[in-house]
């Protein structure tokens, strides 16, 4: 039996998992592969590399591309749409952080 860590069913549920092709990926997004490069350029996300140095993608950085889609379908420009989502990211993270906070040491 595989280890624990490389049994199928853990990738297909791993969020973090880089399952999608670039074209795939596109695809699946009802855009380009140069939308997704553009991304990449701009460090929204970073798609890791094949054994050949294909990029592929994992359902957390489709997400994070499907949102800067949106954005950008607004009017929005890339660089600004890019921009939004990172501090979207970490209005978010410093919420939860607050929230861990205020859970724990309430009182004092």
């Amino acid at each position: 039996m595989p280890p624990p860590s490389t049994r199928p069913v853990d990738k297909i549920d791993d969020d973090d998992y880089p399952a999608y092709t670039m074209g795939r990926a596109a695809d699946m997004l009802g855009t380009t592969p140069a939308f997704l490069r553009a991304l990449g350029e701009h460090r929204l996300i970073t798609p890791l590399r094949s054994e050949g140095g294909h990029r592929r993608y994992s359902r957390y950085q489709l997400r994070i591309a499907a949102r800067a889609r949106e954005l950008v379908d607004a009017g929005t420009p890339i660089d600004a749409a890019c921009r939004i989502i990172i501090l979207e990211d970490q209005l978010e993270e410093a919420q939860r952080i607050n929230e861990d906070l205020r859970t724990r040491g309430g009182t004092s």
